[in-house]
């Protein structure tokens, strides 16, 4: 990939970035990714061509500070990368985003000697796991050892380390940790509805020795290497992810459905074209919500501020509500494509990513309601932790 001075407002300010072109190089992957999409879905793991192409654009390493060889992009510049890549694939976006995730925090939060030694120049380090159920960490001279069992390690397959949640059994406090993938037991029991080709598998750790270096606690907001970008936390990262994600699958589903009536040739009548240009409004309504959240959260940080709970609720909402409109576009599609709809194909692939998408912790129900009670004013004094609002003292 090939990069042309522009600055992107983050991290360091020599570094030399130009989100437009990475995000035209991740559109013009559309072929390769959609080339392979059917027999990754078939083979419940990305083809290797795919995985060379996420690292070759950088989606891996989307998150990771620059100064650690990452492109440490701005919020909205990751959404439009996240969303080229699932409208192509939308399994090669979520592996993606899910490495870029854990990858990204690892970079920033470890001390500066442990990154720079995982992040080497030239290497494709690349971590996936589980980070909403913790697991165990008993402190010993030099580090943890960790056990637990973890689910839906998404992008696991294609991933050089393990990255996890445990709690440590002596203080309470909530820590992420990395080891190398070897030192997990990985369990292919990967049977699911959609995203089937992001082979998120279950693992278990029984007592791995993890360095204290190569852990931070889980609710860092303080980078030791990177910018603004980290102090975000892992929760409003979420919507990054999972909201953008949403877009690009979304607005491919109408595309498909689009192609497919035009090549029937026939007429559905004006009360399809009616629906159709209401999911229309539907998706692009909540692409400007999605984008509005971030781009406010933007210029807080811009301003050398920190986002205000009115404002991490509103980029949880806007999440959910691309989510959910998402969702709602793919059910038009699917019963306006017909009897097509039934049979392998894209429309059929896309339908079951879609309800796999829709049940990540961060589209939630409860997530709703708490961002309502919040913008109802009956959230006083409390603030947002990962998915949740806790009171401040709590």
């Amino acid at each position: 990939m090939n990069e042309v001075l522009s600055r992107s407002g983050t991290g360091d300010a020599g570094s030399a970035i130009d989100p437009d072109e990475i995000v035209r190089t991740a559109e013009s992957l559309y072929g390769l990714l959609d080339k392979y999409a059917a027999s990754s879905d078939e083979q419940g793991v990305l083809h290797d061509a795919v995985v060379s192409a996420l690292h070759d654009v950088g989606a891996v390493k989307m998150f990771l500070p620059r100064e650690l060889g990452g492109l440490e992009l701005r919020p909205t510049d990751a959404m439009r990368l996240i969303r080229a890549l699932s409208y192509a694939d939308p399994s090669a976006g979520w592996a993606g985003m899910a490495l870029a995730t854990a990858t990204g925090l690892a970079g920033a939060f470890f001390p500066a000697d442990t990154a720079r030694e995982l992040f080497a120049e030239g290497s494709r380090t690349a971590i996936a796991g589980q980070g909403t159920k913790p697991g165990r960490a008993v402190p010993v001279d030099g580090g943890h050892l960790v056990s637990g069992e973890w689910s839906f390690a998404s992008g696991i397959k294609h991933a050089t380390h393990v990255h996890t949640a445990a709690i440590d059994a002596v203080t309470g406090q909530s820590r992420f940790f990395v080891l190398p993938i070897a030192e997990a037991t990985i369990i292919d029991n990967w049977e699911v509805l959609g995203l089937r080709a992001t082979g998120s598998l279950d693992y278990v750790l029984d007592e791995v020795f993890v360095p204290i270096g190569y852990s931070y606690p889980s609710l860092s907001r303080e980078p030791v290497t990177g910018g603004d970008l980290y102090r975000l936390g892992i929760g409003n990262l979420a919507s990054i992810n999972h909201g953008s994600w949403a877009l690009g699958v979304g607005r491919r589903m109408l595309d498909e459905l689009a192609a497919f009536v035009r090549s029937t040739g026939r007429g559905l009548g004006d009360a399809f074209h009616g629906e159709y240009a209401t999911a229309e409004a539907t998706l692009r309504s909540a692409e400007a919500l999605l984008f509005d959240a971030w781009r406010d959260i933007e210029r807080t940080q811009d301003r050398g501020d920190h986002p205000s709970v009115r404002q991490e609720t509103l980029n949880r909402l806007a999440l959910n509500n691309a989510t959910w409109s998402m969702q709602a576009v793919a059910e038009f599609a699917y019963r306006s494509a017909g009897t097509i709809a039934l049979r392998s194909g894209v429309i059929q692939r896309l339908f079951r990513d879609v309800h796999a998408g829709t049940q990540h912790i961060s589209s939630s129900a409860t997530i709703r309601q708490s961002c309502g009670r919040e913008l109802a004013g009956l959230a006083e004094k409390e603030r947002w932790v990962h998915f949740r609002l806790v009171r401040e003292d709590g």
